[in-house]
């Protein structure tokens, strides 16, 4: 992998989940198999699945530990929605997808109208667009 780096997809349960664009991936752990301290950064998808995301402890449990340890953190789209339910948004400079630009905004960040924000050990984008182009771009 590059930069040494091996990722791991986390969650609800093990087997194969396939996302909204029909892709499918192999769940390697369970949120609670997962270890924080043994991971470097953590990416937090968009699409439909913070919904999911947010209402298991396990999950949240691992975001607030790597909110509380500064690790890296990333959110695209509908991401950070998970990171409201962590309880880490408040005082935050933030983005993600329109729809829950009023749920950040209750729920403390400070909304930034960009593509691409970063704050800190936090990186947000907007929309799944703006990662793939920025991927491209690299």
């Amino acid at each position: 992998m590059e930069e040494g780096y091996q990722p791991v997809i986390a969650s609800s349960k093990k087997g194969d989940i396939t996302g909204k664009h029909g892709y499918k991936v192999k769940v390697d752990l369970s949120y609670d198999e997962v270890e924080p301290d043994e991971y470097f950064a953590v990416l937090l998808p968009g699409g439909r699945s913070p919904e999911r995301v947010r209402i298991d402890m396990h999950a949240i449990q691992i975001v607030k530990s790597f909110i509380e340890s500064r690790k890296p953190m990333a959110a695209i789209c509908h991401g950070p929605q998970i990171l409201i339910s962590a309880g880490a948004v408040k005082g935050r400079r933030m983005t993600c997808w329109i729809g829950i630009r009023d749920d950040l905004i209750a729920a403390g960040a400070k909304y930034e109208d960009k593509e691409v924000v970063e704050d800190g050990e936090l990186l947000l984008q907007g929309s799944l667009q703006t990662c793939q182009d920025s991927c491209l771009a690299s």
